[in-house]
């Protein structure tokens, strides 16, 4: 089941990598500015990026550390990462390609090990942070940034599904709580965590993944027929027309040391 899931994210990564290049919530964003000012980097640190997409964060880091590995599941991501970065001016990124729950360094070698917008693909999250663990040095940082779920199930349940069928390469949010205690028992000490209100743009949500026009009119239909209740939750609007031009999710940054 995990390697069909794996094999599904490099499919739908692969046919829109250049999407999450250019994508404005990807490459900005107040979460990445608080992910690069909490990491107090210094030109001594070897930092290792998981899932990075874009390369957004592995750009931000890379000229204010020694080095930094830019390690995605995809190909074709690694690729328009490297040209992303590259064309910045930055010599001091490398780019390997490897999964996140097994990674491919030795035990005890980075100083800052980053995730950003990622986990919610992963079919084992704590064999993810297990191993980001296992990779760090003793005191060294794990931040992390992702998109969760709401603790009331009904809630959970909805935002998951409505991802899902936006991306089947999505396999789940996780609520705070599921993150705070996964992390703990890890053996991190939790630093820090803070919360972020996450607006979709509905169209531009469903175009960034790739979404056929008949898939996406059946995700439409499911938002306009939300309850009242997930409708307030989810801040769901609608457009001049009737249909669904945005909604409101949550995400959060997690900042935890390594003891």
């Amino acid at each position: 089941m995990d390697n069909s899931i794996k094999h599904q994210v490099q499919q739908q990564f692969a046919k829109n990598a250049e999407k999450y290049v250019t994508s404005f919530r990807h490459a900005k964003g107040e979460d990445l500015a608080l992910l690069v000012s909490s990491s107090m980097a210094d030109d001594t640190m070897l930092v290792l990026d998981i899932a990075t997409g874009g390369g957004h964060v592995a750009n931000a880091l890379a000229p204010l550390v020694r080095r930094v590995t830019a390690l995605d599941l995809t190909e074709e991501m690694l690729m328009k990462a490297a040209e992303f970065i590259r064309g910045n001016g930055h010599s001091n990124v490398d780019f390997v390609q490897g999964d996140a729950e097994h990674l491919p360094f030795s035990d005890a070698v980075f100083d800052l090990v980053t995730c950003r917008i990622a986990a919610h693909h992963f079919p084992d999250i704590p064999a993810f942070v297990h191993d980001a663990y296992r990779v760090l040095k003793p005191g060294g940082k794990l931040l992390l940034i992702d998109n969760v779920a709401p603790e009331k199930e009904i809630f959970d349940h909805f935002y998951n599904e409505i991802e899902k069928q936006r991306d089947p390469s999505h396999v789940r949010a996780w609520k705070k709580t599921e993150w705070i205690r996964l992390i703990e028992l890890a053996g991190f000490r939790l630093e820090t965590i803070v919360s972020f209100p996450k607006p979709f743009q509905f169209h531009d949500w469903c175009q960034r993944a790739g979404l056929a026009a008949e898939e996406q009119h059946l995700l439409e239909k499911k938002l306009l027929q939300a309850s009242n209740e997930l409708r307030e939750f989810f801040f769901i609007e609608n457009d001049e027309s009737g249909g669904i031009s945005s909604f409101k999710g949550e995400s959060i940054y997690l900042q935890a040391v390594r003891f």
